[in-house]
């Protein structure tokens, strides 16, 4: 035993005297540290600390129950789509819900196409729900499809819905009060993996969308500066989006719509766009390194073609204001597009300058930092904005792992951003076909 403790005594002084003695590769990485990470998690954290305090005093919102459009867009779920239909069938809400099923493809989408007909007598089992049925026989992509069910769409309010992702029976409800202020055109809502319990992979995922996702939502939602209304889950005020033009083409259409919204609020401050955090949807995530990567390519190189080339022009004081400017720019292209490569840039740098008793001490140090803000944010998130806290807790024992997927994600996000750069990946997008993609506008 007392060997062990000399062993353990020397590494320790070993560690201690490599770090004071050649601090600079540390101090590199204070400055992005300080700069960006720790003023977001201020914001985000403050902002859950204001919602919790306004959820327990506000009043009463009014009763209101307009009918509720649900455009669940389909490609390839098949028997899944099933489970959409029937937890939209269960809501508790009390106004009409009309489901919207857009079969994307369904000349070659068949299994899909065949469940959603199955669910036909299911629906008449549900008093004010109404399904409809719309094959699109030529594939389109996902805009095309919720195109197509907005424009028959009867509903004051318009979902926006995947056909993967199931619903608890009081999502619509949570959602349908958001809009009880004028002011309100579009609500974002809260998205959970339920397949988490797969891999660690899937774990890691259901931690970013508890802690990245529903957590940093909620508190930026307060300040108005919501980043972006998922794709799978999101609420919009039909007549607003169909006057902006509905969905455009091309990848990124959450992030797209979430922009074109926002270019409203300089000239009308009064708009704003909360987040429904206990609307809870659950969809599954990919479970292997290669489908996670393949996935996060997709997303992360639609941020710099909808920031620095579709949107360019809109990234201005004058159309988001000046607090939505700040925080695009800031948390949308520098955290997204430009730190991804000065992370990167970084490692390589210390690697080749330092010994490695250097930089074992530096990353142990950012391991540290960011190990101590997720267990932070955690911590909040549990108290402060969980559902379901007594379920959610499990996932404290996976926390020590969650610095280091979000460090791989960051050389993800640079990957995706060179190929974005250099091969235009979004025109490659499995969201649409290429004839599709063809056609829409080159910017």
């Amino acid at each position: 035993m007392s060997d062990q403790l000399l062993i353990i005594s020397y590494f320790f002084l070993q560690f201690k005297h490599t770090l004071l003695s050649d601090l600079s590769a540390v101090a590199l990485f204070l400055p992005m540290f300080l700069i960006f990470d720790v003023p977001l998690s201020l914001m985000v954290l403050l902002g859950i600390g204001r919602w919790f305090w306004r959820k327990h005093h506000e009043q009463e919102k009014p009763y209101y129950s307009p009918l509720v459009t649900c455009g669940v867009t389909c490609y390839s779920e098949g028997e899944d789509i099933k489970k959409t239909i029937l937890t939209l069938c269960e809501q508790v809400y009390s106004g009409h819900i009309e489901i919207i099923v857009v079969i994307d493809g369904a000349s070659i989408n068949k299994s899909t196409y065949q469940a959603a007909l199955e669910c036909r007598e299911i629906v008449t089992r549900y008093a004010r729900r109404k399904l409809i049925i719309l094959p699109k026989w030529q594939r389109g992509g996902r805009v095309s499809s919720s195109n197509a069910a907005l424009n028959i769409a009867k509903g004051e309010l318009f979902f926006a819905l995947d056909a993967d992702t199931s619903f608890d029976n009081d999502t619509v409800s949570q959602i349908v009060q958001e809009f009880t202020d004028p002011n309100v055109p579009a609500v974002g809502g809260s998205l959970r993996v339920r397949n988490d319990n797969v891999s660690l992979v899937s774990r890691m995922q259901a931690l970013e969308y508890m802690i990245s996702l529903q957590g940093a939502k909620t508190g930026l939602a307060e300040w108005n500066v919501i980043n972006s209304i998922s794709g799978a889950f999101g609420a919009f005020r039909t007549n607003f989006v169909r006057q902006i033009g509905g969905w455009d083409t091309h990848s990124g259409e959450d992030l797209d719509i979430t922009l074109r919204i926002k270019q409203y609020m300089a000239r009308h401050p009064e708009l704003r766009i909360p987040f429904a955090a206990h609307a809870m949807g659950y969809t599954d995530a990919p479970t292997t390194a290669n489908s996670l990567f393949m996935q996060r390519i997709r997303w992360d190189g639609d941020l710099y073609f909808l920031y620095l080339r579709k949107h360019k022009q809109g990234l201005s004081p004058r159309l988001l204001g000046w607090r939505n400017y700040i925080s695009t720019v800031l948390y949308g292209v520098v955290q997204n597009i430009l730190l991804p490569y000065l992370v990167v840039f970084y490692t390589i740098w210390v690697f080749f300058n330092y010994p490695a008793q250097v930089v074992c001490a530096g990353f142990a140090i950012q391991y540290l930092c960011y190990l101590f803000f997720t267990v932070l944010h955690f911590l909040v998130f549990l108290i402060a904005v969980s559902k379901h806290p007594a379920k959610d807790i499990h996932y404290f024992k996976w926390l020590p792992f969650y610095p280091i997927y979000g460090f791989i994600m960051r050389i993800v996000n640079a990957i995706a951003v060179l190929n974005e750069q250099i091969r235009r990946s979004h025109e490659e997008s499995n969201m649409a076909p290429w004839w599709v993609l063809k056609r829409g506008k080159r910017f």
